[in-house]
């Protein structure tokens, strides 16, 4: 059985709550799934795919994002890999584009550029002056439940596709 890690860096929760759901949908699939912090991780023993999102800040990964994907690097190498982005807030760019970093990243490690999605600015959640003062002035939340769960499927359906190539199943 596909064992999947979803993995997260948060600042204000919205990843967070990004990376709750692509695992929700991947058990709704039939696929074992953890969502965890990516602080919390020790190792990846035992997964074969590993989901990776982090929060964009002026258009760079997290602190914890980018030392994750330092740290295990070469692990992730031999593993089924996705990276997501959230942060985009407001109206929907005409394109979205992963940042430079995320795409070198997934040129690293043989994945797929990481999917974009908007995120969500809550005053409530800000901490510090300079946080609170912008999540005023731009306060929105920009998920798109049904493509996160769209994207989440595609997922699904090519690991699926993948256990049954190989005789087993879900």
């Amino acid at each position: 059985m596909q064992r999947i890690l979803v993995l997260y860096a948060s600042k204000m929760g919205a990843t967070k709550e990004i990376a709750e759901a692509i695992g929700e949908q991947l058990v709704a699939r039939g696929l074992h799934a953890k969502v965890h912090d990516v602080q919390e991780v020790r190792a990846l023993d035992g997964y074969d795919t590993v989901v990776l999102g982090s929060a964009i800040y002026a258009g760079r990964w997290r602190p914890t994002a980018r030392w994750f994907f330092h740290r295990y690097r070469a692990e992730l190498t031999h593993r089924r890999v996705w990276l997501f982005e959230s942060g985009w807030l407001g109206t929907r760019p005409a394109r979205l584009s992963p940042t430079a970093g995320g795409r070198r990243r997934a040129a690293r490690v043989g994945a797929e550029p990481p999917m974009v999605f908007g995120g969500r600015l809550d005053p409530a959640r800000a901490t510090g002056v300079l946080a609170r003062a912008m999540a005023k002035r731009m306060a929105g939340d920009a998920r798109d439940w049904t493509e996160i769960r769209a994207w989440t499927d595609g997922i699904a359906d090519r690991l699926i596709r993948e256990q049954a190539g190989h005789g087993t199943h879900t």
